[in-house]
C-alpha cells in the first residue's frame, strides 16, 4: 500500500520542481501542465484512501465494487498522462496505440484506476533506465485486450509463480 502513496507524492514532488524552473516560471501553458498534475495526482491518492477503506472491508469479506459501464481509454490516457512526467524525468519513453475500436467496460472505477496505474508505476519503477513502456488496446470479440510491456527487469520464477 505504501506503493500507492509513494509513487504519487514522489511524481508531485517533481511537478512542484518543474514549477520552480525558470523556463516554466513565465509560461503560463507549462504551469497550467503541472498544476494539473498535481490536482489529478491528488485526486489518485484521495482514491488510495477510499481502497485502504475497501481492503479493510475486503478483509471481514464485505467488499462491495461499484461496478459501472464507462470508457477504458479515458483512464488509460489520465493514467498516462500522470506517469509521463516519471518517465521523462528518466529519460524514457511511453509508446501508446489504442485501437480498441469499443473501449466500454463493466468495471469498478476505483479498482480498474489502480490496476492500469500499478501496471504502468512498476514498468517505471523496474526499469533501471530510459524505461520504455508500450501500452496498447484492442478488441477481441466483444472484449478488450489491454497489453502492457516495458524493458524492465523482469520477474523471477517464485514471483511468476504467485501470478
Amino acid at each position: 500500500m505504501t506503493h500507492e502513496f509513494k509513487t504519487p507524492i514522489a511524481t508531485i514532488s517533481l511537478a512542484v520542481d518543474a514549477l520552480k524552473n525558470e523556463k516554466v516560471v513565465g509560461n503560463k501553458e507549462k504551469t497550467d501542465y503541472f498544476r494539473s498534475i498535481i490536482k489529478e495526482e491528488n485526486k489518485r491518492m484521495n482514491k488510495q484512501v477510499e481502497t485502504i477503506l475497501q481492503a479493510a472491508l475486503l478483509d471481514k469479506q464485505e467488499v462491495q465494487l461499484n461496478l459501472k459501464k464507462f470508457p477504458a481509454h479515458d483512464l488509460i490516457v489520465s493514467a498516462l498522462n500522470n506517469i509521463n512526467l516519471q518517465v521523462e524525468e528518466k529519460h524514457g519513453k511511453l509508446d501508446v496505440e489504442m485501437e480498441a475500436e469499443n473501449d466500454l467496460i463493466w468495471a469498478d472505477e476505483v479498482h480498474f484506476t489502480n490496476l492500469i496505474n500499478n501496471l504502468l508505476d512498476n514498468a517505471v519503477k523496474y526499469s533501471k533506465e530510459n524505461p520504455h513502456i508500450k501500452l496498447s488496446t484492442k478488441n477481441s470479440g466483444n472484449q478488450l485486450m489491454i497489453k502492457i510491456e516495458d524493458n524492465g527487469i523482469g520477474m523471477n520464477k517464485e514471483t511468476l509463480s504467485r501470478i
